[in-house]
């Protein structure tokens, strides 16, 4: 199955941020497993990605349901959403690379979602609700780096809005058919290594179910 890796860290080349060392942690098993592979890697703070602006795809979208003609700065901003959701929909195996900020996915992952969370294309609506379409045994695997810690049942927990809306978003509403995780999580208060161990020993066992026959 084809990998794509989705880095939304604003600061993709920054080697020393726990998000990038979970890459890295993930290219290196992955390279492990399959030595003759190479996944694709879309840095999203070095992409265009269309917004949901009046100038952008909200004024698209309206011209496209009412059939007008779109302007060639349109048609370039079309064609850009096109192709980002095309990429998507070609690989079974995506990746997402992201910190969490402000108990969220970063800004630039949310533009890139809506390009993606597209009526039939990833989801159609029925009279009983919405019904996802990525069922072809798509699996995703969040690479989440966080100053705090998530994972104690405490108030922290039902804060982290980033996992629970991905989650959502990616299996319950577009149909895949596993939502794994990797933390790093705590890199404001505990020992590096510690983060970076526990984060290896965990990436070994996802990956197994990850990348797992259907």
């Amino acid at each position: 199955m084809k990998t794509f890796i989705i880095n939304a860290h604003p600061n993709f080349t920054h080697r020393e941020s726990y998000s990038n060392k979970l890459q890295t942690l993930f290219l290196e098993q992955f390279k492990e497993r399959f030595p003759h592979e190479e996944p694709t890697i879309l840095h999203l703070y070095e992409t265009e990605i269309p917004r949901i602006e009046k100038e952008q795809l909200l004024g698209i979208w309206e011209k496209q349901a009412s059939e007008q003609t779109l302007t060639a700065a349109e048609e370039k901003i079309a064609a850009s959403s096109s192709a980002l959701l095309a990429q998507f929909k070609a690989h079974h195996r995506i990746v997402i690379v992201s910190p969490v900020h402000n108990f969220n996915v970063s800004s630039r992952m949310k533009d890139y979602i809506d390009n993606i969370f597209i009526a039939r294309e990833t989801f159609k609506y029925t009279e009983d609700g919405s019904v996802g379409l990525m069922t072809d045994d798509y699996r995703v695997l969040l690479l989440q780096a966080s100053g705090s810690i998530f994972t104690n049942n405490d108030r922290y927990t039902p804060l982290e809005f980033s996992y629970y809306y991905l989650k959502e978003i990616f299996q319950n509403l577009m149909g895949f058919q596993q939502f794994h995780i990797v933390r790093a999580q705590g890199t404001a208060i505990l020992d590096q290594r510690t983060i970076l161990q526990s984060a290896s020993d965990d990436m070994t066992k996802t990956l197994d179910a990850f990348y797992a026959p259907s």
